[in-house]
Parts: C-alpha cells; structure tokens; sequence
C-alpha cells in the first residue's frame, strides 16, 4: 500500500503554541513552534519560494464563493477574529482553564461526537507528541475530577494501576502460552524419531524418565521405540532396513508438519510467518500495520512454530515470541482504553511484551528487558523500564512453575564449569568475536540477497512449494549426520557442555580417567579418534547449516534466527576450544598459560569457547551488545564469564559495523521499506529543509482555507488528491498557515455532518474558526448551515523554516516521533516534510534508492 511521495502528508503534533494577528487589511498572522504564551507578530515579506502556484493566489480562486452574512459585531479584529487561537490571560489561568474542560473540548483531542476521529490509517504512522499530549489531558481531567465523586476516586485509581494490571496480564498469559509452545515443540520433535507406546504424550526424555533409564544423546531407553519398531517390530531396531524406514519416516513428518505451517500461514494469517521482530522494531517506531499483532496471527503464529520448530528446519523460536507476546500485548491493551485508544500509549505496554517474551524464550528476564530496550523499543521512558522488567519477571516465573525443561533450571542452556578462564584466553576470545562478526556479515548480506530475488521473482508467488522444497533438502541432507539430525537446541547445549561421565559422545573422546573426576579435578589428556572424526562432522555441519539457514529466513513459516545463529558459533568455538586445550596439552610449558596447565589438571573448557563463540556469531548477526551479554550468561548460569562475553561481542560489533552498517533486523527492515528512522545513526549532510520539502519549486502547494471553502470544494479536493492531510490556511491571498487537519479526520467530520445537521449541503461553508469571518457577517446568512471543523484541526503543528538544517529537522523526527512537519517563512507557509521524504533524503545522501522507502 504505497502513497505518492510527493502527497503524503500526515497529520501535525500539538505543540502548543500562542498567534496573534494585528489589525488591518495588510496584516498577517504568525507562529512560534516551542511552548510559549508569548504573542508574536511577522512581518509580511516576499521571498522566491513563498510563491504558491495555485490557482487563484492573489486574486478571487474560484473555489471561494462569497455568501451574504447578516452583520454581527465583533470585538476583535478581522485576522483575529478568522484565526481564532489567541490565548488570553496568563500561563496559569490558561491551564486552570484547560483543566475545567472535559478532554475533547481541546482542539488536538478527539472528537468523541464524531466515530474515527483521532484514529490512524493503515501502514501509517502515528504522531507521538499529539497521542502523548491528548493522554496527558486525559490524565488532568481525571485527577481533577477525582475529588467529585467516589467513582470519579475509583476512576482515578483504575487509571493509575491499569498500566500495571496490563503488564501482569501480559505477563503471565506469555509465560503459560511459552509453556505450551516448548511443551508442543518438543514432543512433536521427537515425534519424527519415534513414539513412547506406554504414554504416548510424553516425549523420548520423560518417556525414559519414566522407565528410570538414562537417555543418551544418539541412543534410546527401552521404552522409547522408533518407528522402524513401530512398523516392523522389535527385529527391526538395527540394521539397514531399519535405517531406511526411520529415515523415511524422519522426512515425511518434517515435510509434513512445514506444510501444515506454511498452509496455515497463508491462509488464516500471512502476518504470522517469519520472525516478527523488523516488524516489532517498526511498529513500536510508530508504525500502523492492522492485524499484525491480531488475535488470528498470535494463534497461527503459536501453532505455526511449533511446527516449524517440530520440522527440523534451521530455524527457532525465539524471535517468534516475541511477536507472540507483543500480540498478547496488543489484545490485551484493548481491556483498558488509556491504552488501546491511544497509539502512544499502547506502545508502552508492547515494549514491556517485547521483554517478556525474550523472557520466557530464554528465560532472561533480565536480558530481556535490555533487548527491549537496546534492540526492539523506540520510546523508552523509565516507567516503561519498570513495567518492562515486571512483565519479564512474571513471565519467567510462570514458566518456571510449568517446567517445560523438566529440571530446576529455568535457563535453556545451563552448565557449570569448573574452572575459571586464564588472561591468555582472551586473545582467542577475541578472535571468536572477529570471527563471529565475519560470519554475521556475510550471512546477512547472503540472506538479504536471497530474499531480494524472491521478492523480485515468481519464486514469491509459490511459497508453500518453496517450504515444501527447503523442508525436504533440510531433511534429506540433515538425516546421515547426527549432528544435524539432533535438534538444534539440544546440539548447542551439547556443544556447551563440559564432557564428563555424563557426556557419552564422540566430542568427548579423550584419553583419560574419568573416576579421578569424582576424587579430584579433571585431567588434560589427548584427544581420541571420536574427536576428530566429531570435529569433521562438525564442520561439515557448520557448512550445511549456514548454507540452509541463508534459504530458510524468509520462507512463509514463522522463524527465528536466535537459534541458527547460537549454533553457528557453538560450532566454531568448541573446535577453537578444543585446538587450544590440544594445544595446553601438549605445551604446557609455554608462558602464557602462566603455569596454570602444569598441575596436570585440565585448564582449558571447550565448553567455554562454544559459548563465546554462540555470543559472537549471534551480535555479528543481530549487532546486539549489553542484551547480548546479559542473555547469554542468564542462558547459561556461566556469571563468573561476563568478560570473556563482552570482548567477543564487542570485537564482533566492531568487524560487523567496519563491513556492514545495519544488523539483519535492521537489513530486512530496509528491505520491505518501512518508515523506521533509526535513533542509532547520524545525519552528517548540510542540506536544508528548502531543499528536502514538497512541493519543489514551481510545482502547487494543497491547501485548505479557514473559512472560505465548500464542502463541495472539500470533497473535491479530497477525490483529486491522496494526501493524508492539508495545511489549514487563512486565505488564498493570504497563505499564512492556521493549522493542519488530517484527511481522514476531514472526511469523516464532512460524512457525519451531512447525516446529522440539518441544512448541510455541498454549498454549506468549512470552518475552521468557531466565528464567521467580518466580511460575511455583513451579507445575509444563507441558507446553508456552515459545517464547522474546528475540533479537528491541530492548531500548532510542528513547524521549522525553509532555512533549518535537515541535521535538526532529522533531529527533530527522531526525537520527537514525528509523521511531518510544515515548512514557513515568515509565517508563510511553504511546503510539507513528511517522515518519508526524510527516510528518502537519507538514502539519496547515501548512494542508495530513495524509491525502496514504500510506507509513509
């Protein structure tokens, strides 16, 4: 749904501001932008681009018609009597004044006499000064009234714990929907290998808990049968036969439940497929995108990755969470109207869903509230930190109380490991972060790249034959290899372990004397044949997974990238782990190892380089910092290696922002072209408004006059342009600005009025002033009755002059949330910058395609 760049304009914030014309014919009206009681009069001066070609400008327009008015005395002057704003009396009186008056007798709230004023178009955005000011005046209006009654004390007391009320709702519908998700995705993993015959709900690890058998990570407990057992019996465990049956029975259920995903997805909720998260980033930005965060997309999306997740293909479901609890969120806001009437506000509570659900997705409440607010959340003022960190923590702990892990621990990947790091490990800590930022870059560049052609080509029109064809690749090419058959979840935390007894697998194949472990330390010893043979399955894993996962991100199924990317480096920092603990082994002796190596103790954990290396590749990806690190020792239990943690991340930030400057979030988001104006980047150019505003020079300028248009000029005016709003201005002659009135506010105010006041025609007159100017109160009153629209109108939009760098004017949209501001010269009304026009400015300024910005 894409507007013309050149008409998009969008609906003014309400700053307020004071105007005063002076008296006469040849007076002209100003405005100041910031907050200020302080009358202001300019002078009235020509300048080249204050031209407006409009039809009619300087002479009678022909959409002016004159209509006789009987005469009316007025007390004020005829600019201020058409304008109308004035405030008089001190700053004091004017706010006990406003707060006598119910909320939508102010001019920038709503209209409640009107349906759908104040509302927002789809893939639009919302302006955050005029939702903020109108929840402000709300909130004046209520602790006024509180003192009345007992309900208005009760009113005031719902009001002031609803958003608290809301967070713990969120909360805790997250963590049980969480529960639900890892409890469906885990058995119907393990459904592909087989079925528990004697309870066939349990999966194969509570299936053997409950014949009190130890399960080993590529065998099974008696209990637990495969479906070569299942369908040729008991003969049939071992052997080829065997193998080809599980084989097929492993790619038939994952390519069956992908195509029950990408079905699902395609017909009840496309906005379900993918990971969520550049869609999250942007509508927390102030980005309308109806039904995203819908009942129908947070039920496909939780069925959907269970299914994905199920199916084997590279992918997790992390990232889908937390579009799952920013649909909680988002539904549950609509219980409380402070927050499901007001865009602003509703933002708040989506902030604190986007905690809690990397919350109960890693069980990180802590690093989950830091994603939310380095990573995801556009608008974080404290109180949203507070409420953030609350919604996270009921979460967590009501995940904790279903237990999907079936342990004490709440974390995905918990491990203890038995020694500390030696200062000679940082150095390859460091090079796993460059490393990791390698990988980062050049996976995002791969995927943005395949993503591009299928946008571009027919292979977006088949998309649940695309899955279908991943699926079966995954599957096929995953099946010979153990460590791409095994989950990707339970490859990682194999990866971080530290081998022991317990650990029965080849990666653990050293020579040495486990039953000293259970007397004293663990001894470094040589690695065996199963380690090396490990090693190269390991590699050819990391080349199949980071092959697919490029083909994966994208397909219509809900998908995360936390995972892939957390295996990716686990992949390579245990074979770094492992070379330098071959390597302590082996010189011992070497000073860097500072004597540490030669008590004869094992001083290297390959486990501890898997897990910085998970760290690394994950910020090369996502270019994720403090979240990163806080995730991922609440992840891990791993407290005592926060600084091994923070130089890979910082050396992978480092290399991914020297090779690439946006993260994959930040890549897909340019990609689908979102209005996201990111707070993180500068604006280093010397351009200014004049050269960024539409229109361009010579070209007509839309506008509404205060008081001198039809309603047939209106509706005119509205059928022959798309704009998503106009400037409000005296007078054809006199273009100095009034105000900004948004399109869909117009439209519906003009439809209402023909339904329910009698006498409006298509000759009734528009006001935008609660009088009639001085010139038609001497004629005759037609009969016509005057629809008047004063109550839409934003009578202090945010404005800057032609001369204004675009560094503030950019500034100025970051900072403040802006959707336009109007551009004056000495009162005089210019031309528009639209939010978009910014977004295309900047790309122009940085060699790339300003048309690839599609959403206003």
């Amino acid at each position: 749904m894409e507007t013309d760049p050149l008409r998009a304009f969008s609906y003014g914030s309400p700053t307020e501001a004071t105007f005063r014309g002076s008296s006469g014919d040849s007076a002209v009206s100003g405005q100041i932008t910031q907050p200020s009681y302080q009358a202001v009069t300019f002078a009235e001066e020509s300048h080249p681009l204050s031209t407006l070609n409009q039809p009619g400008a300087g002479t009678s327009s022909p959409l002016r018609k004159k209509t006789p008015y009987p005469l009316k005395p007025f007390s004020l002057s005829s600019d201020e009597d058409m304008i109308d704003i004035t405030h008089q009396g001190t700053v004091n009186e004017i706010h006990d004044h406003e707060e006598d008056l119910p909320p939508q007798s102010t001019s920038y709230y709503d209209s409640e006499d009107i349906p759908g004023i104040g509302q927002y178009e789809d893939f639009h955005t919302i302006d955050w000064q005029r939702d903020i000011a109108r929840d402000r005046m709300r909130h004046r209006y209520i602790v006024k009234k509180r003192q009345d009654s007992i309900c208005d004390l009760v009113k005031g007391a719902h009001d002031a714990w609803s958003g608290w009320l809301c967070v713990l709702l969120v909360g805790i519908c997250a963590g049980a929907l969480a529960g639900v998700i890892d409890i469906g995705a885990s058995w119907m993993t393990d459904l592909k290998f087989g079925l528990c015959p004697a309870a066939f709900w349990l999966n194969r690890e509570q299936c053997c808990w409950s014949s009190n058998e130890t399960e080993s990570v590529h065998g099974n407990c008696s209990q637990w049968w495969v479906w070569s057992e299942i369908i040729g019996g008991k003969n049939y465990k071992e052997g080829a036969a065997a193998y080809i049956i599980s084989y097929l029975c492993y790619v038939l259920w994952a390519v069956g439940f992908a195509t029950l995903a990408a079905s699902l997805v395609r017909t009840f909720a496309p906005y379900s497929a993918g990971s969520g998260i550049p869609e999250i980033k942007t509508i927390l930005s102030g980005f309308i995108i109806r039904s995203y965060l819908g009942k129908w997309t947070l039920l496909i999306k939780s069925v959907g990755i269970m299914l994905s997740v199920s199916s084997g293909l590279m992918l997790g479901k992390e990232g889908p969470m937390v579009h799952i609890a920013c649909c909680i969120g988002n539904i549950l806001s609509y219980l409380f109207p402070k927050y499901g009437r007001n865009e602003a506000k509703k933002r708040e509570i989506l902030s604190a869903a986007a905690a809690a659900g990397v919350s109960v997705a890693f069980g990180a409440p802590i690093g989950g509230v830091l994603f939310s607010l380095e990573e995801v959340s556009y608008y974080f003022p404290l109180k949203t930190l507070w409420r953030s960190f609350f919604c996270a923590l009921v979460a967590a702990f009501v995940l904790q109380s279903i237990n999907p892990f079936g342990n004490e621990h709440s974390v995905l990947f918990y491990v203890e490991y038995n020694k500390p790091w030696i200062f000679f490990e940082l150095v390859p800590f460091i090079g796993l972060g460059i490393i990791g930022g390698l990988i980062g870059t050049l996976f995002i560049k791969a995927n943005i790249w395949w993503c591009r052609f299928r946008k571009t080509s027919k292979l977006g029109q088949y998309p649940i034959t695309e899955v279908i064809v991943v699926t079966l690749l995954t599957a096929v090419l995953a099946y010979p290899n153990p460590y791409t058959r095994m989950p990707t979840s339970q490859l990682i935390y194999l990866l971080f372990s530290q081998c022991g007894l317990s650990v029965k697998d080849d990666i653990c194949d050293y020579k040495r004397n486990y039953d000293r472990a259970q007397t004293g330390g663990v001894e470094m010893a040589e690695a065996g044949p199963g380690v090396f043979n490990a090693i190269w399955l390991l590699l050819l894993a990391l080349v199949f997974k980071f092959i697919i996962t490029i083909f994966t991100f994208g397909i219509k199924v809900p998908a995360g990238l936390f995972i892939p990317s957390l295996c990716f480096g686990a992949i390579v920092g245990r074979i770094v782990g492992i070379a330098v603990e071959q390597l302590a082994f082996v010189h011992s002796e070497l000073w860097f190892f500072s004597g540490e190596c030669l008590k004869g103790e094992d001083c290297i954990t390959p486990g501890l380089y898997a897990m910085v290396g998970a760290a690394a590749v994950l910020g090369g990806v996502t270019r994720m910092t403090v979240s990163l690190v806080v995730i991922m020792f609440e992840l891990t239990g791993g407290v005592r290696y926060i600084v091994p943690l923070m130089a890979a991340a910082m050396a992978s930030k480092w290399v991914g922002d020297a090779l690439g400057r946006q993260g994959i979030y930040d890549a897909h988001i340019n990609l689908n072209g979102y209005p996201f104006l990111d707070s993180k980047e500068e604006f280093g150019h010397t351009t200014l408004a004049a050269d960024v505003m539409q229109p361009r020079r010579g070209e007509p300028l839309c506008y509404v006059t205060q008081d001198s248009m039809t309603v047939e000029d209106v509706e005119n005016l509205l059928k022959e342009t798309e704009h998503n709003g106009f400037p409000v201005v005296i007078s054809h002659e006199s273009p100095f600005l009034v105000g900004f009135v948004l399109r869909r506010d117009l439209n519906l105010a003009i439809t209402n009025a023909k339904q329910t006041i009698e006498g409006v025609d298509s000759n009734s007159l528009c006001w935008f002033t609660n009088h009639p100017p001085a010139e038609q109160s001497r004629t005759v009153r037609p009969s016509s009755t005057p629809v008047k629209l004063k109550k839409i109108l934003d009578m202090a939009p945010i404005t800057v002059t032609d001369q204004t760098p675009m560094e503030t004017v950019v500034d100025m949209f970051r900072k403040l949330g802006l959707r336009q501001t109007l551009v004056t010269h000495n009162g005089r009304l210019l031309g528009i910058i639209t939010k978009k026009d910014v977004l295309r400015h900047i790309k122009q300024m940085d060699d790339e395609d300003p048309n690839s910005v599609l959403f206003n």
